[in-house]
């Protein structure tokens, strides 16, 4: 049977020391100046980033590399996971900066084809179908690889990071913390989901290198039971 590949994938992070992303009312002002330029450089260095809608709808970001010098050229591919094609057509991803991709699933609405139909003549968009339900982030990755995209950095949030990790697609994890404590058990963690039941069937992961920065200290790990790839 024939070995399926996927991208290199980082996932990324800044969060408060007891893992949020932000505080409950959404202010997410974690990294300083350098931490900035530190995930822009990953950025600069990887052939595509990807988040999931949730990122889309509460931040409206580029996904460009432009706290640092860098060219128009230097601007990865974004990927969105948007299983139920909500993104706005006037989102700055969709802007001409960059390719885009967006991913969503294979179920069928009059909404969401009249969507496609208006996505498809934005310049530099293109849509990956995959699942029923949600999107099946295990073909896409392999949909992804056999377009080029050998390394992507992910900067979701806790729904699609759960997904990522369950279904063990992340090979390694960088993480910015923040000497703060925000609280809240309604504020966005890293990861979310229903979550693993047990210590033996968690993602386990070996520290490969750790520094202070700003204020805080970035850690680097590589997943230790990560899927096979080239």
């Amino acid at each position: 049977m024939e070995k399926s590949l996927k991208p290199y994938v980082i996932s990324n992070v800044g969060m408060s020391l007891d893992g949020k992303l932000a505080t409950v009312k959404n202010d997410s002002r974690i990294s300083g100046e350098n931490d900035l330029k530190r995930v822009h450089q990953i950025r600069k260095n990887v052939d595509a980033i990807m988040v999931g809608i949730g990122t889309i709808l509460k931040d409206n970001p580029r996904l460009t590399v432009h706290k640092i010098d860098a060219k128009t050229e230097d601007n990865p591919t974004r990927i969105v996971v948007d299983s139920r094609l909500r993104i706005p057509l006037n989102a700055r991803v969709l802007n001409k900066e960059a390719k885009t991709i967006i991913a969503t699933t294979l179920k069928d609405t009059a909404d969401k084809t009249e969507k496609i139909n208006k996505l498809k003549k934005i310049e530099n968009i293109s849509i990956i179908r995959t699942g029923f339900e949600k999107v099946n982030l295990k073909e896409l990755m392999e949909r992804l690889y056999k377009k080029g995209i050998k390394k992507i950095l992910l900067e979701g949030g806790g729904t699609l990071n759960w997904g990522m990790f369950k279904e063990n697609l992340i090979d390694e994890v960088r993480v910015y913390i923040a000497p703060k404590i925000f609280g809240g058990v309604m504020a966005p963690t890293y990861v979310d989901g229903e979550g693993f039941k047990t210590v033996d069937e968690c993602v386990k992961l070996k520290l490969k290198k750790y520094y202070p920065l700003d204020d805080g200290i970035v850690l680097e790990f590589k997943v230790k039971n990560k899927i096979k790839y080239k």
